[in-house]
């Protein structure tokens, strides 16, 4: 078996964690290999020594792995889930202590959750993947794809299109169209409902919109979604999940469901009801206490 290991490449917080993953790793006789960057931060650090027999650097990812596992938070979980792409390669997100929406596994079950993937006693969470073609590019995106003002304060104007057909001109401060897995993300903190994972369906939230009459939308995600934007300003922002560019406003934007989903490790330290009601506090209400 053979795992590739992402982290904060420059985090002293993390240093401690990974070295006991790697020896964990190693304890059950696993491939370990981690970024360059990553590996020379550890090299660095007194009393690391990488001299362990299976841990090797890698420059990217290929279909040789048999997992991924991201530790830390939730940016950490999608910059490992872009590096992915299409390859298919399962990954796990474990946090350091605080809960997240997608790295849910705690650190301090490290053991558990190496022996569960050695003897393959877990559940595959597909996660939807949207992708947006501008300019001869395509960039894929976890969460959402999001197109905001750049360096100005006026409003920008998106003409939005479902399958050819006219739905809206959103006047505001951008638009976000995000899938289940990111409805807890961006999308939730401008007013947008929360959706579960399992749900085919994308979410358009406007950002601090103009006209008041326009809420956020829920809409199948097998449609095909056309935006122009148009502004007093010459660029305006376009972010997939941690990737930002700025694009001229007469950019074209296509956005699709993509072909290929995230398969997500479960190993049932957390489920996604669990991980609300923890996350935002639901039935922590004294008059629903036992």
């Amino acid at each position: 078996m053979k795992i590739a290991l992402y982290t904060k490449s420059n985090s002293t917080e993390n240093f401690q964690h990974i070295i006991s993953l790697i020896k964990v790793l190693e304890k059950n006789k696993i491939i370990c290999e981690i970024d360059e960057n990553l590996y020379q931060f550890i090299s660095k650090n007194k009393g690391s020594k990488i001299d362990y027999l299976h841990t090797r650097k890698f420059i990217q990812l290929d279909k040789s792995f048999d997992y991924v596992i991201a530790v830390g938070g939730d940016g950490t979980f999608l910059r490992a889930a872009k590096e992915i792409a299409d390859l298919n390669i399962p990954i796990i997100g474990i946090n350091k202590g605080r809960l997240g929406f997608l790295a849910s596994s705690n650190i301090e079950n490290i053991d558990q959750i190496v022996k569960k993937l050695v003897n393959k006693d877990y559940k595959i969470s597909e996660r939807t993947i949207i992708e947006v073609e501008f300019d001869d590019r395509k960039k894929y995106a976890l969460n959402e794809i999001a197109i905001s003002r750049k360096n100005t304060t006026s409003l920008i104007s998106i003409k939005t299109m479902i399958d050819n057909q006219y739905l809206n001109t959103y006047w505001a401060d951008g638009l976000i169209i995000s899938t289940p897995t990111g409805s807890t993300g961006y999308s939730l903190s401008c007013g947008g409902p929360i959706i579960l994972p399992n749900a085919e369906s994308l979410v358009f939230t406007p950002i601090a919109p103009h006209n008041l009459n326009a809420r956020p939308l829920v809409v199948p995600d097998n449609q095909k979604i056309d935006l122009e934007i148009s502004s007093r300003e010459k660029e305006c922002l376009l972010s997939a999940d941690s990737e930002i560019f700025s694009i001229s406003v007469k950019t074209k934007l296509s956005i699709n469901k993509s072909k290929h989903k995230l398969q997500l490790v479960d190993t049932g330290d957390s489920d996604p009801l669990n991980t609300l009601r923890e996350k935002l506090y639901w039935g922590k209400d004294k008059r629903t206490e036992q």
